[in-house]
């Protein structure tokens, strides 16, 4: 039976017992009322009238007495009247009485044959006081007065024993007449006050089995409420009942279930949210170190590139003066094919330029190996940057195959140098090949002009493309750093969300979970 229809039937119940309470009162009420109203019409009103009459009777014979003892005609005409009502009034009571009695039907026999002798002795009594009363009015005192002792007396002390005996009885009758009405109204009272005991009684005992039936399972649910807020989700949730408490401990359960599962996924997602954090955190922290690395040779990549800008400027300024150098000598060689006699000058001047030659072939040689080195350098850093330094190695590689090239180009320059000693030397003992030498010499110092401006031609090449690796590595320098603070970033996020990832572990823990 559910909790709605145990509410109903038992307020159904108490209204029941209400209603029977109610009309039990009712009924005793209309009881008593009707039975009330027969005792005031009934016998109450006949006793009222016989007392009337016993009035009437009284004041007849009063004035009866009277109109034979006054002596003034005013007296004697006060009394006639007053002998006339009282004897109209006790017909008339007399009349009321034997109406009442004859249609009363709680009016007992002994009643009625009291009513009859009151009637008797009027009849006789009657014409006995009007005889007194008409000798009186005749002036016939004495004959009056006989007649009043003789008959009038006597009559009127039966007439009065009559009416004494009907009132006695009438009141005796009252008496029993109360105290059954009071015998009733006790046997109503405690019928009452046990009806209504009843009705309290099953109501309380109606209440207290409601009230169980409703209060334990709530109990009960209460306590696994409070089970299940401090996180114990153990409890074993026993459904007994199928009315709406069965349904609220079923819900609770069905709850307590759906935790415990909610709470066991949580809990097995934490536990690989906290591995993944310190995974991350573990990653962050070694991509911080790679990337701190990886700037420092970005920066020592930068100090490098610096210094073969330098050195390649130094190799450009080397090739211009080497140029300069170069038409200098030919010009001297020129000059040296028309004057025969200058030529121990000339080439004098010719072993000079070409002892400088050969330094600056030896330090262009020198900077060339030095730029190769570089070059090679920028390209394994380059290498190391990976995607990012593609275009950088490119440019890397550019300047090592101009870096060969300048080597090239020097040892053919130091093989030229060496041939130009060469024949200064055999110039200097051949003075009559001088022609031919000195031809050879402005060939070769044409050759060597062309050398030397492929040479400054190179090294502006090399200067730009080096520029462009500067570029490049300023690039890099800035991604990197870009990176290292996304990397900071990171790092700092992946920490926070450790964090978040303990309190996540340490808030799911606290529940407290059955053993599967």
């Amino acid at each position: 039976m559910t909790i709605k229809t145990r509410l109903f039937v038992g307020f159904l119940s108490m209204a029941a017992i209400a209603v029977v309470i109610s009309v039990v009162s009712l009924f005793s009420l209309a009881s008593t009322t009707q039975a009330f109203g027969q005792y005031v019409h009934g016998i109450d009103a006949r006793a009222q009238v016989a007392a009337e009459l016993r009035a009437a009777v009284d004041r007849r014979a009063i004035a009866a007495r009277n109109l034979v003892l006054v002596t003034t005609q005013a007296d004697f005409d006060l009394e006639t009247a007053a002998v006339k009502r009282a004897h109209e009034d006790v017909g008339i009571k007399l009349k009321q009485l034997n109406d009442m009695i004859n249609s009363a039907s709680d009016t007992s026999e002994t009643a009625r044959s009291l009513a009859a002798e009151m009637n008797r002795v009027e009849g006789l009594y009657g014409p006995v006081a009007l005889n007194i009363v008409g000798l009186a009015l005749n002036k016939h005192h004495d004959e009056a007065i006989r007649e009043m002792d003789d008959h009038c007396r006597p009559l009127l002390a039966a007439l009065v024993k009559a009416t004494d005996d009907y009132a006695s009885y009438t009141k005796k009758r009252q008496g029993e007449i109360v105290q059954n009405f009071e015998e009733r109204y006790a046997m109503l009272r405690n019928a009452i006050l046990g009806v209504s005991a009843l009705a309290i009684l099953a109501s309380l005992v109606l209440a207290i089995r409601m009230v169980r039936s409703i209060t334990q399972p709530i109990t009960r649910a209460v306590e696994v409420a409070r089970t299940v807020a401090t996180g114990d989700l153990t409890s074993r949730i026993v459904v007994d009942r199928d009315d709406e408490a069965g349904e609220l401990l079923k819900a609770l359960r069905d709850m307590n279930d759906r935790l415990t599962e909610t709470v066991g996924r949580v809990r097995s997602s934490s536990a690989s949210v906290s591995t993944a954090t310190n995974e991350i955190a573990t990653g962050n922290s070694d991509l911080s170190r790679r990337t701190e690395a990886q700037a420092a040779s970005l920066q020592e990549t930068a100090a490098s590139m610096e210094q073969l800008t330098s050195t390649v400027k130094q190799n450009a300024d080397s090739a211009q003066h080497a140029k300069s150098l170069a038409s200098n000598a030919s010009e001297i060689s020129q000059r040296g094919s028309h004057t025969v006699e200058r030529v121990v000058t000339t080439m004098e001047a010719i072993s000079s330029s070409s002892g400088k030659i050969a330094e600056i072939t030896g330090i262009i040689e020198g900077i060339s190996f030095q730029t190769n080195i570089l070059a090679l350098n920028a390209a394994v850093e380059a290498a190391r940057a990976g995607e990012e330094g593609r275009g950088f190695a490119v440019v890397a590689g550019e300047v090592r195959s101009l870096a060969q090239r300048s080597a090239q180009a020097a040892k053919e320059i130091k093989e030229l140098i060496a041939r130009s000693v060469q024949e200064i030397q055999s110039g200097a003992s051949l003075a009559d090949d001088a022609g031919r030498t000195m031809a050879d010499v402005n060939r070769a110092v044409a050759r060597v002009s062309e050398i030397i401006a492929e040479i400054a031609a190179a090294s502006e090449e090399q200067g730009r493309g080096i520029e462009q690796v500067n570029q490049a590595i300023s690039q890099m320098d800035t991604v990197t750093q870009q990176n290292a603070a996304l990397v900071e970033q990171a790092s700092a996020a992946s920490q926070s969300l450790r964090h978040q990832g303990r309190e996540l572990d340490d808030t799911v823990s606290s529940f407290k979970l059955a053993v599967a």
